[in-house]
């Protein structure tokens, strides 16, 4: 099911977001496209693509209260954690592993995004780990406004916990245990299950039961939607609306965004061993920032003008933070033993 308010959240955005919106999402792809490359010609170790997730990410990241608002992301999150002030250059710096990398001083693989200051919260390699630590995370938000340590109403102060994840991490305990204790105490607290069909090789119906993983929730007592995720207005509408139930205190929401990866799993991965080129180039087709480009130009928003000047931005912001990693300095040794332990 789908959004289905009278007006739609995203009929109130300006012409300016949805160009932000669409600018993230061309940029995102433009910066995983390189890092493909970049490991093609042997120059970094590992790359995990977010390609054809943009819509469903950018959707979510516009929705929630973007730097107050807490967001536990997963690998594929690329195109939202730039939209949470992120840069090209601190993502190369990642898949370089050098000197100044951004969330772990080096010390963890690509894509393991972290950042503080922004409330990006750090996620681990093991699937589906990050939503009972944000179930946690969602648990302390409420405690402390139920204890009028905070205002709930206060927008300068993180209000909910935004999660997301793989329809294949759905099959891991962690989340059933999350989800459960979101529910139990609803919580201000949002699971985005970017829904691309495939855990790694495994289809989708030989990982569950169910059509949809939204049909999940009602056992754990949570609000459960499923959406386009290659809509990127519609995921923007769904999530405005769990949005709005986090803030005022209706509880979590398992948003489901249906969409498709047309790259292999991962850059040690060879998809065509359980799926067919047919069935990707069908895929292709509904491509979520071709489709969101033809709506803006049918509706006079974006220009060829425009679409090539954030071309050629892209490629030089893409082209310097490339140079600037590669330039850099490895860490120092001195940073595999630093900031283990909080003090």
């Amino acid at each position: 099911m789908v959004a289905t308010t009278m007006t739609r959240p995203s009929s109130r955005l300006k012409p300016d977001t949805l160009l932000d919106m669409f600018w993230l999402m061309l940029l995102s792809r433009r910066l995983d496209e390189r890092a493909w490359v970049l490991h093609r010609q042997g120059k970094i170790a590992f790359h995990i693509s977010g390609m054809g997730h943009e819509g469903a990410q950018i959707g979510a990241a516009f929705a929630i209260k973007r730097g107050v608002d807490y967001v536990h992301p997963y690998y594929r999150d690329l195109a939202l954690v730039l939209a949470l002030s992120i840069t090209p250059a601190d993502f190369m710096l990642s898949l370089f592993g050098k000197k100044g990398e951004f969330s772990s001083k080096a010390r963890q693989m690509p894509s393991h995004f972290s950042a503080k200051q922004f409330n990006i919260l750090s996620g681990s390699s093991p699937v589906a780990t990050q939503v009972p630590q944000a179930a946690g995370v969602a648990f302390a938000i409420k405690y402390k406004q139920q204890m009028g340590l905070v205002d709930p109403n206060d927008d300068t102060q993180p209000r909910l916990v935004l999660t997301s994840l793989g329809e294949g991490s759905t099959s891991q305990g962690e989340w059933h245990e999350g989800m459960n204790w979101a529910g139990v105490h609803k919580l201000p607290f949002i699971c985005l299950v970017e829904n691309n069909l495939y855990a790694i090789s495994v289809p989708q119906e030989g990982q569950m039961a169910v059509s949809n993983v939204a049909d999940r929730a009602a056992a754990y007592g949570v609000r459960g939607v499923w959406v386009d995720g290659n809509d990127v207005l519609a995921v923007y509408d769904v999530l405005a609306e769990a949005v709005q139930r986090a803030y005022s205190g209706g509880g979590p929401t398992l948003v489901e965004a249906k969409t498709y990866r047309p790259v292999p799993h991962s850059s040690d991965d060879d998809d065509r061993s359980y799926r067919s080129r047919e069935e990707v180039e069908e895929w292709k087709r509904k491509d979520p920032i071709l489709r969101f480009q033809k709506h803006l130009m049918e509706e006079g928003i974006l220009s060829q003008a425009q679409l090539d000047e954030y071309e050629a931005r892209a490629r030089a912001m893409i082209d310097e933070a490339q140079h600037a990693a590669e330039a850099a300095p490895e860490p120092d040794e001195a940073d595999a033993l630093s900031d283990v332990y909080a003090v």
